[in-house]
């Protein structure tokens, strides 16, 4: 079995997600890892047992030659680390927002066609996702012509909103799309095809952040679909429910029937005229939302070892900034008017 040498930046709040998903792929050694927060860094090694770490990425990904890097870092630092890495010939997964605007992010694609690049888009991994996948594949509801999905967070409301998990989120000056819709623009095309046109109304609702936390995103699909997400991180889920496993419920609707997902994962398909039925699957609970996080760098390794294309390539991931960037447009647009 060949086994690959990995390195990864950044010890922040969702790197632990990854570097605990690494450690089940056997595959790969992580043998080191960067970051300049000596505490955080301590917590990564007592943790996952990774003990070279650096306090200058450059200086890891030069003196490790690695055969990828993880790149677990805020969206400003993308294009600078992902130059020099691709540079030095090594194979790259980046996190998303992949970044801070899409002509960057057109400069940080352009710059690793050299080297096998890949965004870190976990949300088209929820295990829902490719088990509704599947069901749209075997015709289980016909055509589909609607998706609409409701996302209630409630980790942004009151004076302290994202402190206790990320706390950067206060600062960014687009908040709602640029963090958390890209995933459902993303997850939206998996499911049901290239977008043709977007509508967007968007708000802030906590005055004490900067960007926009409530929204309506209308996504238009080549194939004639119409997908919806109304969301905003202020208001919260029932309660007792975990905000952050599917990250609200969702109802696709085609010519033949329905299915429907719970905010505790499950999948009911009612086809037209006939009893409802819960989709026989096993969602896991375990990691973040259902395991996306492994299943994202499952597949990131796969496609390294076969060759074959990674469903969220640089250009691929490009399509998904470009209908965030019309989205922005529009509301912002809207506004004006």
């Amino acid at each position: 079995m060949k086994v690959l040498k990995g390195v990864c930046i950044g010890a922040g709040y969702f790197s632990h997600f990854q570097y605990e998903a690494w450690q089940r792929i056997p595959e790969v050694e992580i043998v080191a890892f960067s970051n300049r927060d000596a505490e955080r860094s301590q917590s990564i090694k007592d943790q996952y047992g990774i003990q070279r770490s650096y306090t200058d990425w450059r200086e890891m990904l030069e003196q490790e030659q690695p055969d990828f890097v993880d790149i677990i870092t805020p969206p400003p630092t993308h294009l600078e680390i992902c130059r020099f890495a691709a540079g030095l010939g090594i194979d790259i997964i980046c996190q998303k927002p992949l970044g801070t605007t899409l002509d960057i992010a057109k400069e940080i694609v352009s710059s690793t066609e050299n080297v096998r690049f890949m965004v870190h888009e976990n949300f088209r991994f929820q295990p829902w996702y490719r088990e509704i996948k599947c069901q749209l594949e075997a015709g289980s509801i016909g055509r589909l012509h609607s998706i609409y999905m409701r996302s209630r967070m409630g980790d942004g409301w009151g004076d302290q909103a994202y402190i206790p998990r990320q706390p950067y989120f206060r600062d960014y000056p687009k908040l709602l799309i640029y963090e958390t819709g890209v995933h459902f623009i993303d997850t939206f095309r998996y499911l049901a095809g290239e977008v043709t046109g977007a509508s967007a109304w968007l708000r802030r609702l906590n005055p004490v952040i900067k960007g926009e936390d409530c929204g309506l995103m209308i996504l238009e699909h080549e194939n004639g679909c119409i997908s919806q997400w109304d969301a905003n991180r202020y208001n919260e889920p029932p309660h007792g429910v975990n905000a952050r496993y599917t990250f609200g419920e969702m109802l696709l609707e085609g010519t033949e029937g329905s299915i429907r997902l719970g905010l505790d994962g499950r999948l009911i398909l009612q086809r037209l005229g006939e009893e409802a039925n819960v989709i026989s699957y096993q969602p896991s609970a375990h990691g973040f939302a259902g395991d996306c996080v492994y299943a994202c760098q499952r597949h990131f390794i796969d496609r390294l070892l076969d060759g074959n294309d990674f469903e969220t390539s640089g250009n691929e991931y490009l399509k998904t900034m470009q209908v965030q960037e019309e989205v922005y447009q529009n509301a912002e647009t809207r506004k004006k008017i």
